[in-house]
């Protein structure tokens, strides 16, 4: 050993030397076991191989120094513990290998049972077992199923093929009915297929079986389902997988024997209660597939009472240790119940808010914690629509409701085909008898998942719930055939390309599309439901957390509105002004003639002819919009369009003028415009004249606009009302811009306010990045910043957002260049860097300057957290998002240490 490095690194812990707060060195699933053991509760012994040792693996392509000795001394010691050997003929020790990231990523990664058996341990087992040779036979095709699909890559469904087949010579559905001479020629039908792809014989030495096993862990880290997944939920990529090497209890045994899966409350509702499914003499990767259908946990009680009542105790017990919902794996073997797992359980929205109130409520956690469990991608999902049922739709089928929402779409079998077809704009679902890891590109494409088989924990219902994703899992009256792309129920036959509804809430399955209504959640932002007197459970959470979240945040939040219809809404929604009025949004319609009319004006009197017909119209869009906010502050940006918005398109107007000329019609007229619009003709609009360069080029505009803004504030003030105008100056670049615009307008506003009482600031936005470089300068001429993060991106990073989100960022994020993109989540890195600098060079240059942002990004959750981060005073996004917002200004100015509510 090096002198500089006296210690060897420390890569392998025994479960007793953990605890749940190690999760960047375990795992999720190695802490928890560890937890589990030193609270006392019967875990299978093992051990845990850390994170430090996958990522070491993964860069430099081999096994860091000192982890084969680590893991030899550890399985040593189980075997001590355990008084086996891993694989002895006699009395064979077996083991189970599985991966535990830092993130539950259900099904992502590997898992392989049985390590240890072979052809001569075999029949050892099956003595340990009391001469049970069906039990052993069945785990032997277990571990060369799971070994040869997970290590060396053979076809998963060559052995499902080989399974059905022995399955069908013997006249059954049902693995159960195989008996050991059918396991045992299955076993043999097995190790052909492995060594047909493989080029070798299945390996017989355990030790051999251990680490190529575990090799496959780390290796799956890297998968392409696990780095979809990671991106997909926004994991980061470098945290690598823990890998637990656990001791062999086994569900398989016989009717005394089983597994199972169990919620400390319903993952779906939140209500308080039992729930779970348990499969009787099965091994738990049977439940977790949804190969077979199980049963309700509550079913348990009758077939082994003592199990149960223990396993109720026990799940009591870590909930209130964990203080949250706790999702459990169990195995009872020959009566003896063993506990596999325990993490935080991934839930619905809809869960995450009732189990949070109810929490608070039970004294476990405190208002803090629970702002901090939910998050604002799980209200947006709560705002969706739901399904509007009447006397009509009858549905069709019913399974288990295992994620809720309401989904229509086109029926489609496989995930290429989802992938196909959301990639044309089409909505689908994804119909599978059950789905797995390999799946998942077709689930996130989806807008739905419907499978015949499974439960509320099988994989299509836990990776949906972590998802989002609507999903009906168990319909069993469904019969799918996924080669004839149809499935059958009762007497309908349903195609791929038909469409049918799903609602994940009932489980119910209608044919055709099924019309969606409001959800409550909205209702209650609209003022419709109340808080106080509803007995919806999720309404009077949602209003108790925003609540909480209102008193607690520093962002204001204001939303992007351009009428008064939408001011009104936003109010309704929580808004606290508007910090983006979009005036040439105004323009569209019948008055784009007259804008049309002003820009290519031919001399002063056309001019001023345009702008006085564009005066009355725009005062009376302001007036209405400050009546609606009632004297919260409204920032209007002076117009700022490309400027081919408002101009006939070149190409079709000069074809319209060449077939006039061509058929001798008088087209003088047509020709003027057409000289007009080549002279004003830009190659790339976004650049060209617009923002601050149109008014400055185009006399009177902004002076018109300007006047506007304020005379509509002083007939609202002297109407009784209240009005506070902000005026924001687009696209500025240089100080001097600013400083021109600001002369005009402080003269025009002087003129028109007098002795009203109002008062108009004004600013710019920051959309230039030689505004954010500059920003010490433009502080003087301004009263406020507004950040216009969408232009920012598009000059930060050299993007035409028209263009580029279509052309290549799917590839940026399939190489993870992206891990989502910057126009969706600001990139903090630079486009938040230059937002950043001109925030502090701004405040240092004007102390009293106030900071806001209006871009897309201002109703993004992690965009909120970061403008918090950065001392911005406001966000403002589009009333829809402004909840959203809420939330989580007030997650971000919490100081918290519970679980991470990814």
């Amino acid at each position: 050993m090096a002198a500089h490095d006296p210690v060897e690194q420390k890569y392998v812990y025994d479960f007793a030397e953990g605890n749940k707060d190690l999760k960047d060195l375990l795992g999720g699933k190695g802490a928890n076991l560890a937890e589990m053991t030193n609270l006392g509760l019967p875990v299978p012994p093992g051990f845990t191989i850390t994170t430090e040792a996958c990522k070491a693996y993964l860069t430099t392509g081999r096994e860091p120094d000192g982890l084969a000795a680590q893991i030899e001394a550890h399985l040593e010691s189980l075997e001590r513990e355990m008084g086996r050997r891993l694989g002895d003929p006699d009395d064979p020790l077996l083991v189970s290998v599985r991966s535990g990231a830092k993130f539950s990523m259900p099904g992502m990664m590997e898992t392989v049972l049985n390590v240890g058996l072979n052809d001569r341990s075999v029949v050892g087992l099956s003595n340990q077992a009391g001469g049970n040779d069906r039990f052993a036979w069945d785990s032997y095709r277990r571990l060369i199923q799971m070994f040869g699909k997970t290590v060396c890559e053979v076809p998963g469904e060559e052995f499902e093929h080989a399974l059905d087949e022995i399955k069908r010579a013997k006249g059954t559905h049902n693995d159960l009915d195989l008996d050991a001479d059918d396991l045992r020629g299955l076993v043999d039908a097995y190790k052909q297929i492995f060594a047909k792809h493989t080029g070798r014989e299945f390996p017989q030495e355990p030790r051999e079986q251990l680490d190529l096993a575990i090799r496959a862990v780390f290796d799956s880290w890297n998968a392409e389902r696990a780095i979809l997944y990671r991106r997909q939920e926004r994991i980061p990529a470098d945290l690598g997988t823990a890998v637990n090497v656990v001791t062999m209890v086994f569900g398989n045994l016989g009717p005394d024997s089983g597994t199972g899966v169990a919620f400390t409350r319903d993952p779906g509702s939140g209500a308080q209660g039992i729930y779970g499914d348990y499969l009787a003499n099965a091994q738990g990767e049977d439940v977790v597939a949804g190969i077979r259908n199980t049963v309700p946990l509550q079913e348990l009680e009758q077939l082994d009472k003592t199990s149960y009542d223990e396993l109720l105790g026990i799940m009591a017990r870590l909930e209130e240790h964990y203080k949250d919902l706790c999702d459990i794996e169990f195995t009872i073997e020959r009566g003896k119940l063993w506990m596999l797992q325990t993490r935080v359980g991934k839930r619905t929205a809809a869960a995450a808010f009732v189990i949070a109130g109810q929490l608070v409520d039970e004294g476990l956690i405190d208002l803090d914690e629970a702002l901090h469990r939910v998050n604002g991608a799980q209200l947006a999902q709560l705002m969706f629509p739901r399904f509007q049922l009447d006397h009509e739709f009858e549905p069709v089928a019913k399974g288990i409701g295992a994620s809720p929402g309401a989904a229509s779409g086109k029926v489609v079998f496989t995930s290429a085909r989802a992938v196909e077809l959301a990639a044309e704009g089409e909505s689908v679902i994804l119909v599978r008898r059950e789905t797995n890891p390999d799946d998942l590109n077709g689930m996130i494409a989806a807008k739905g998942i419907l499978t015949s088989r499974g439960g509320k924990t099988s994989h299509a219902a836990v990776v949906a719930r972590g998802m989002g994703k609507t999903c009906v899992s168990g319909a069993d009256e469904l019969e799918v055939n996924v080669p004839a792309k149809k499935f059958t129920v009762g007497d309908h036959v349903v195609n791929e390309g038909d469409v049918v509804s799903i609602d994940g809430t009932t489980g119910k399955v209608y044919l055709g599309e099924v019309p969606v209504m409001p959800s409550e959640v909205v209702q209650y932002f609209e003022g419709e439901l109340d808080p106080e007197n509803t007995d919806d459970a999720l309404v009077r959470s949602v209003h108790r957390i925003m609540t909480h979240a209102d008193a607690a945040r520093r962002l204001r939040v204001r939303t992007n509105a351009d009428t008064g219809a939408d001011a009104a809404r936003a109010r309704r929604f929580g808004a606290e002004g508007i910090g983006l009025c979009r005036t040439e949004h105004m323009f569209l319609g019948d008055r784009r003639e007259l804008v049309e009319r002003l820009i290519l004006a031919s001399g002063e009197q056309e001019r001023e002819d345009a702008l006085a017909a564009l005066l009355p119209l725009q005062r009376a869009d302001f007036i209405e919009i400050f009546r609606e906010m009632d004297g919260l502050p409204v920032t209007v940006r002076l117009i700022d369009p490309p400027l081919h918005e408002f101009l006939p398109p070149l190409e079709q107007l000069a074809v319209n003028v060449a077939v006039a000329q061509e058929r001798g019609e008088d087209v003088a007229k047509e020709e003027a415009l057409l000289a007009a619009v080549r002279r004003m003709h830009e190659e790339n609009p976004m650049l060209g004249l617009r923002g601050v360069r149109l008014g400055l080029v185009i006399p009177g505009l902004f002076a018109m606009q300007v006047r506007a803004i304020a005379e509509a504030a002083v007939a609202v003030v002297r109407d009784g009302g209240k009005a506070c105008p902000e005026i924001m100056v687009p696209l500025v670049g240089a100080v001097q811009e600013l400083e021109t615009v600001r002369a005009e307008a402080e003269r025009i506003i002087a003129e028109v306010v007098g002795d009203s009482g109002v008062e108009v600031l004004i600013g710019t936005m920051i959309e230039v990045p030689r505004a954010a470089l500059t920003a010490g300068q433009i502080a003087e001429a301004a009263e406020f910043f507004s950040f216009g993060t969408n232009d920012l991106t598009q000059m930060g990073w050299g993007f035409s957002r028209d263009d580029v989100e279509g052309a290549f960022f799917w590839r940026y994020l399939e190489l993870g260049i992206f891990g989502i993109s910057p126009f969706e989540s600001i990139d903090t890195d630079g486009v938040g860097r230059l937002v950043r600098i001109a925030a502090e060079e701004g405040r240092a240059a004007r102390p009293g300057l106030k900071l806001g942002v209006c871009g897309e990004h201002g109703g993004d959750p992690d965009s909120v957290h970061f403008f918090h981060e950065v001392g911005l005073d406001y966000v403002s996004c589009s009333p829809f998002r402004v909840p959203v917002a809420r939330l989580e200004a007030g997650r971000a100015s919490i100081t918290t240490t519970g679980s991470d509510s990814r």
